[in-house]
């Protein structure tokens, strides 16, 4: 795959950047006069990148101090050592992703509301820019689905192996609402690592952060998150957050909140 090209900033100055553009409009680093850190692409994906929205200034930290802990905050972190609580946990709030023009859910897959209608705005701009027609693969599993990806895949590959790729039940990012493995139609390498040098992947891996979502395991981070590369596999964790982590380099929640890394169960 193409490597990204990310902003070498510390995060403090990321940080100060990232104040001065709200306060001083005429000085942006959302691709204004800091031509440094506009969203990239590799030239040779050609691949547009679309400007990135406009944040309401009065709203940057509106949403700044949500907990990591609590099962239905967008923020929560699931991992190896972070289970939900309750371990059951249903959201209140899915909803079917309105997908249209192309863009499908073949397997009519759910979501929280805010990350269903951040999913639908991204892939209208996605077909934009002719990336491609996003295909949601996965959203919302419960616990019981959990129970079951899990066992599949530890009688596959084996207990280390599987659960490499499928959580333990009640520790599944996709048990929150705001996780989706995503395709694109035609393009093919669904939920393989081959799918990160398709022209949507690209795109995605760019541009999600305008809408909120992150790529949740992103290439060598297995020692920080406990999974391997999966470029299909985006969270939502909100425009305020995912616009800090993008301008500031860090790309696992566990290192942009200050928690233990969980390699292992």
């Amino acid at each position: 795959m193409p490597s990204l090209v990310f902003l070498r900033l510390s995060r403090s100055r990321a940080l100060r950047l990232f104040l001065v553009s709200i306060l001083l409009p005429s000085v942006s680093i959302f691709g204004v006069s800091l031509s440094s850190a506009q969203a990239t692409t590799n030239t040779k994906s050609e691949v547009a990148v679309i400007k990135p929205h406009q944040l309401k200034p009065q709203s940057i930290f509106s949403a700044m101090n949500l907990s990591t802990n609590k099962a239905d905050s967008t923020w929560v972190v699931v991992n190896k050592r972070r289970p939900l609580v309750p371990i059951n946990y249903v959201p209140k709030d899915l909803v079917l992703p309105k997908l249209v023009a192309g863009n499908t859910n073949p397997h009519g897959m759910r979501l929280r509301q805010d990350a269903a209608e951040a999913l639908t705005k991204m892939a209208v701009t996605m077909k934009s820019a002719k990336a491609g027609l996003l295909v949601l693969q996965s959203g919302y599993r419960s616990y019981a689905t959990q129970v079951y990806v899990h066992d599949h895949m530890v009688s596959k590959f084996g207990l280390s192996k599987g659960e490499s790729y499928a959580a333990r039940p009640g520790y599944s990012e996709h048990q929150t609402g705001l996780a989706g493995d995503l395709a694109a139609v035609g393009q093919g390498c669904i939920a393989l690592t081959c799918f990160a040098n398709t022209k949507a992947a690209i795109w995605l891996a760019a541009n999600s952060w305008q809408f909120g979502f992150i790529l949740r395991y992103p290439r060598f981070s297995h020692p920080v998150t406990g999974y391997d590369y999966e470029p299909w596999h985006f969270r939502f964790v909100g425009v305020h957050l995912a616009t800090k982590m993008h301008f500031s380099g860090v790309n696992t929640l566990e290192q942009e909140f200050g928690l233990p890394h969980a390699p292992s169960y």
